[in-house]
């Protein structure tokens, strides 16, 4: 009995926070980001604005905060440790990506829609690559203590993500019609041939 309880209170959660989350999206690509106030959002999901805070201390994050980094994290880190850290990092993002839901990958289309077109997003979102980056980099150093070497996945990292996040651009701009994981294949490709040429 006492095992039940923190499953049913993490399923309350994670509930409460996707319909959060589903109304604060749906309000923004009706009426506008800008034009949408938390006030608003609680008033959708039915719950207190203090209860949107609790779940997501910003505005911005209402549209930004996801649980991606741990799964980006989990692929990189899987995979063979002696292949060349572009390939190693670019095959682990594409590995995340693709085990995204159909739904799952709807949303982050809204969300990449949206932060094309608004500003604070934009902004953000930098904020949220620089801290992958970070977390990837920690990832594969651990306590080294090589700067050099914490310098080259440092780089590697910002890199991948930066072919990415074009990916994601270039996906959204094209109604999603090209395959994501293909857009990723792609940008990856040309950071390698880059990097070699």
């Amino acid at each position: 009995m006492v095992d039940r309880a923190p499953g049913l209170r993490e399923r309350r959660r994670a509930r409460t926070l996707q319909t959060i989350r589903e109304h604060a999206m749906r309000l923004f690509l009706e009426r506008g980001y800008d034009a949408t106030t938390v006030s608003e959002v609680a008033e959708a999901a039915e719950v207190s604005s203090m209860t949107v805070f609790r779940y997501f201390p910003t505005k911005e994050d209402l549209v930004l905060a996801d649980e991606y980094d741990p799964l980006i994290l989990e692929r990189i880190t899987e995979r063979p440790s002696d292949e060349p850290l572009l390939l190693r990092l670019g095959n682990g993002l594409i590995t995340a990506y693709e085990q995204l839901t159909a739904q799952e990958q709807e949303v982050l289309l809204r969300r990449v829609r949206l932060c094309l077109s608004t500003p604070a997003l934009r902004a953000r979102l930098w904020d949220s690559q620089y801290t992958t980056q970070q977390a990837i980099t920690e990832a594969l150093c651990g306590a080294s203590d090589d700067p050099e070497h914490r310098f080259r996945v440092w780089v590697s990292a910002g890199v991948c993500l930066s072919a990415v996040s074009a990916a994601l651009v270039r996906w959204a701009e094209e109604d999603a019609r090209p395959s994501m994981g293909d857009l990723m294949r792609q940008v990856l490709t040309i950071v390698a041939e880059e990097s070699s040429g």
